[in-house]
């Protein structure tokens, strides 16, 4: 008989992703505001006692409009993960994931990002992913599996993000207007995330905190191209000077319907390296799809 693995969040895109990757090998229990699902208040030690394992991906995501109230982003990303946490060490299941960000220590890097790396998030959102990492890290239990995963930005089929904004500039043949900008990012599909977890819960890893991102990096010019080869379209990439391209995302911070504002042009044009070397060592064996595949499957889907 499989064992039961408990996911928050089940629901999300991650969640529904990694039930669907993980419902032939074990039973999945969702837990989620829902009442189609075991609540968040309902979820109990008796539930978890016995289980294989509990997955908590719930929380509050970064939002891009910086409309949100600070304190909902340390309601949800922390205090809840403190709770469901506290009902997993009260249990006797077996293995604990959360699902942190690489925001919690870092909103911008210089070189690439380890994992001992002093944390010093600069958002509600990475403050309160903090939080909850050091809350996990307090109450370790010596006889169980504890893996908190810092994801960079995930993507994949159903999931667009930041991805449509490139997407709709190769798909209508509108010249891209970044050329300018020679960065590199690490970037998650959704695909290698489900083969972590998965190895995780063979307990082919050992328990502990891992940066988790493709192994190779991408510059904007490159994520472009990659976009118009998913879609059979000749990607147009045009060098329009970095001052006028922040002067069109400031007003965009005041009028939605500009497509661009500072934080996506940021997030779009920054250095952002992951450094997986810790991870990939741990598994001993390389992440199934490369960056690109990755991007080119998820694009694939947009249409």
């Amino acid at each position: 008989m499989s064992a039961n693995i408990y996911i928050s969040g089940i629901r999300g895109f991650v969640g529904g992703n990694i039930e669907k990757h993980l419902q032939n090998q074990y039973r999945i229990k969702g837990v989620s505001r829902s009442s189609d699902y075991l609540t968040y208040e309902e979820l109990s030690v008796s539930h978890l006692n016995n289980s294989h394992a509990f997955i908590h991906l719930a929380g509050k995501a970064h939002d891009l409009k910086n409309s949100s109230d600070s304190s909902e982003y340390f309601k949800v990303n922390t205090e809840l993960t403190k709770n469901l946490y506290n009902v997993f060490l009260s249990s006797n299941c077996k293995i604990f994931i959360y699902m942190s960000s690489v925001k919690a220590v870092a909103d911008s890097v210089s070189g690439k990002l380890i994992e001992d790396v002093i944390p010093a998030p600069k958002t509600a959102y990475g403050k309160s992913k903090l939080e909850a990492e050091n809350y996990i890290l307090q109450h370790l239990p010596k006889d169980r599996e504890v893996f908190i995963l810092r994801p960079c930005m995930i993507h994949g089929p159903g999931n667009k993000g930041n991805l449509n904004l490139l997407y709709s500039f190769v798909k209508k043949g509108v010249p891209f207007p970044l050329g300018k900008y020679n960065n590199q990012r690490s970037f998650l599909n959704i695909d290698n995330l489900n083969f972590v977890i998965s190895e995780i819960l063979q307990l082919h890893l050992k328990k502990g905190v891992y940066n988790v991102s493709d192994s190779e990096t991408l510059s904007i010019n490159q994520l472009v191209k990659a976009i118009g080869e998913a879609n059979n379209n000749k990607a147009y990439v045009v060098k329009i000077p970095k001052w006028i391209m922040s002067l069109i995302a400031k007003v965009g911070d005041n009028f939605s319907f500009i497509p661009l504002n500072s934080e996506k042009l940021q997030k779009l044009t920054e250095n952002y390296i992951v450094d997986n070397s810790k991870l990939l060592k741990a598994l001993k064996k390389p992440l199934p799809i490369t960056v690109t595949q990755g991007i080119i499957k998820t694009i694939k889907n947009f249409g």
